[in-house]
């Protein structure tokens, strides 16, 4: 028996849609990571970037539980010292609701050169609309 090895010009990738409206941001974020990784697919080969794009809509309405949106903080350091900055959850979705679950998946990417090119296939926007109706984003089940 020979080992099925996938070969990186036989790669095809689907694109997908989800509607963020009502959804749990933690158990989302890990359905995209998935799809983005390739785990889906009876192909899946951990060294390659196999997964799907993924165009998630309605950024702003994504749901916390808890007391996160007020408790959960986002750390940054600009690299001076005494740069670091702390923002709630609740100053993000203000400003900014599409990084929310950028950073979501982001953390549960690889954490290498793979992980930041699986992360460009993932396109998040605020409001129902975006403009990748030419590849045909067909609906995820979450």
């Amino acid at each position: 028996m020979r080992t099925f090895s996938l070969r990186a010009e036989n790669i095809k990738k689907d694109w997908y849609l989800v509607d963020a409206e009502g959804q749990v941001l933690g158990r989302l974020a890990a359905r995209i990571a998935a799809v983005l990784r390739g785990k889906h697919k009876p192909t899946f080969s951990p060294h390659l970037d196999m997964g799907d794009c993924v165009v998630v809509t309605n950024a702003e309405k994504i749901v916390v539980t808890g007391a996160k949106e007020t408790q959960k903080n986002y750390r940054h350091h600009s690299g001076f010292p005494g740069g670091q900055n702390t923002k709630t959850l609740e100053t993000i979705r203000k400003r900014h609701p599409e990084r929310i679950i950028e950073n979501a998946v982001r953390g549960m990417l690889p954490h290498n050169r793979l992980g930041r090119k699986m992360l460009k296939h993932l396109k998040v926007y605020t409001g129902p609309d975006h403009p990748h109706q030419a590849q045909q984003p067909q609906p995820l089940d979450t």
